[in-house]
């Protein structure tokens, strides 16, 4: 069965705006909206309506593109126009502060029109265009590649277990977490997959089995406080997930609970695998400790996909956006220049 799915953004045909699949509403519907305005864009990556690392860069790269056209129509002159674009890329990165390759792509972006920055605003609006292509056709590539390498460490029937949703939604295509078992279903292999909800934002039962049964893969979806009997049970033979950050050293931030998933892992002696673009690496980083943890409403504990609240309103929540994997726990981190095993020094 071939794995097809359409790009979870893409640009209009005008280039006036960017179509992105509102990933709030799936799976009960799949809907595109359509984002043209700042504060749109700000929204619907805070909101989650567009996620994932990989994903979040592209929509970026589009977003630049369409400001920078706006821009171009009612700048004076070019400083004042880099001005805007400048302050533009520091407002749209604040909606998601701990995704790495969102501010990867808007200083690409930034630094596109810095290079072109002599030449009419045409031309640097055209620039700009063909960057942003170019850097959602390079992670098409790249999650190709990943899952290449991912399906290595692969074995026909074997049982995978996954967190959060690092498929094609995420990224684009195969996607990266995701990547091996949608291509080695592609093959033909029979690859059973075990997923986790995700609580509070449940992006395993709504997003990556979606994705899975879609793709005809077996999958098993399994609540978060599941994972060690499952595993106990000789189920599984590799965990894999993606990244939201990645240190210097491996150290790796992704979604909340990933963490205690890689303790289970070590107990059971599970392979524990982060896929991730170089793009999520941020060398500039050395470990986990210098990086931020934000946290979200906690209303999503409460709330968020049920009809009524399953907890009291005057309860108080903690609700930490992702965990710190330290690299210890980690088996080996996978990008599109190999399998990369530890100690782990990125550069």
């Amino acid at each position: 069965m071939k794995y097809e799915v359409n790009d979870p953004v893409r640009l209009t045909d005008d280039g006036r705006a960017i179509l992105a699949i509102d990933q709030t509403l799936l799976p009960g519907r799949v809907a595109y909206i359509r984002l043209e305005t700042p504060e749109q864009m700000f929204d619907a990556i805070k909101l989650l309506q567009v996620r994932g690392a990989p994903c979040i860069g592209i929509f970026a790269a589009y977003a630049m593109f369409i400001e920078a056209k706006v821009f171009a129509q009612v700048s004076s002159d070019k400083e004042h126009f880099y001005q805007q674009l400048h302050k533009f890329a520091k407002y749209l990165s604040a909606a998601m502060p701990s995704a790495v390759d969102l501010s990867w792509a808007l200083k690409r972006m930034e630094r596109t029109a810095a290079n072109n920055m002599r030449r009419s605003f045409d031309t640097i609006v055209e620039a700009m265009r063909r960057e942003a292509v170019q850097i959602h056709e390079q992670n098409i590539q790249t999650c190709f590649t990943i899952a290449n390498y991912g399906l290595t460490l692969i074995n026909d029937g074997d049982g995978i277990m996954t967190y959060c949703n690092a498929g094609a939604l995420a990224t684009s295509r195969y996607g990266t977490g995701l990547g091996p078992i949608l291509l080695g279903a592609e093959k033909g292999m029979d690859i059973k997959a075990y997923v986790c909800e995700t609580r509070p934002m449940l992006q395993g039962s709504r997003l990556t089995a979606y994705e899975l049964v879609n793709a005809g893969v077996d999958t098993t979806l399994i609540c978060d406080n599941m994972a060690a009997q499952v595993m106990k049970e000789g189920r599984i033979k590799a965990c894999f997930v993606g990244a939201d950050r990645v240190a210097k050293n491996g150290d790796t931030a992704n979604k909340v609970g990933t963490y205690g998933l890689a303790i289970l892992a070590r107990t059971f002696r599970i392979p524990f695998y982060v896929f991730c673009p170089t793009t999520t690496i941020d060398v500039r980083c050395d470990d986990g400790s210098k990086m931020t943890v934000t946290e979200r409403d906690g209303d999503e504990i409460k709330t968020e996909y049920f009809k009524s609240p399953v907890a009291p309103l005057e309860v108080k929540c903690y609700n930490p956006s992702l965990d710190i994997t330290p690299a210890r726990l980690i088996t080996a981190i996978i990008t599109e220049d190999g399998i990369n095993y530890p100690p782990f020094d990125f550069n």
